[in-house]
């Protein structure tokens, strides 16, 4: 099982669209083992697009991150960082096909309403950014054996 972080951030808050992306999540089988509503700080901010601190955009781009509560969320199941990265679509929502998230509810490329993370490196770091272990909850679903075979 593979783990990633999700941020469904503050447009997707406002939008009142959380509901919708989870239940996309939960209709592809993959698991939620921690969720909580928060305020990104600017410290957190930083913490977390580090690599991008000193770019010209990222004022513009705390700003947004810290303009409303996100929802940060743990998710787990096979292959979930490919697969939650191919659900949300292109960073633009412009150009994000029909039947992503971005592409059926994103024209933005800030404003792209969820995170996730890029690589197995990047989701360990991000999860403990946001997540204490104890915060974590794995489980198995009763529904697991109807959503893959025993051998996957």
């Amino acid at each position: 099982m593979e783990r990633s972080l999700v941020l469904l951030k503050p447009d997707c808050v406002q939008r009142r669209l959380v509901g919708n992306i989870i239940s996309r999540f939960e209709e592809k089988a993959i698991n939620i083992i921690a969720m909580k509503l928060i305020q990104v700080t600017p410290e957190l901010a930083k913490q977390h697009y580090a690599e991008h601190v000193e770019k010209p955009f990222y004022p513009g781009l705390e700003e947004f991150i810290t303009g409303a509560p996100v929802v940060a969320m743990v998710v787990e199941g096979l292959e979930v960082i490919r697969v939650v990265r191919d659900m949300l679509g292109a960073t633009n929502g412009l150009k994000a096909a029909a039947g992503t998230i971005r592409g059926d509810y994103s024209s933005s490329r800030q404003m792209n309403l969820v995170h996730a993370s890029d690589g197995p490196e990047a989701s360990q770091r991000e999860i403990n950014l946001y997540f204490s272990p104890s915060e974590i909850c794995p489980y198995s679903p009763t529904l697991t054996p109807w959503f893959k075979a025993g051998d996957e």
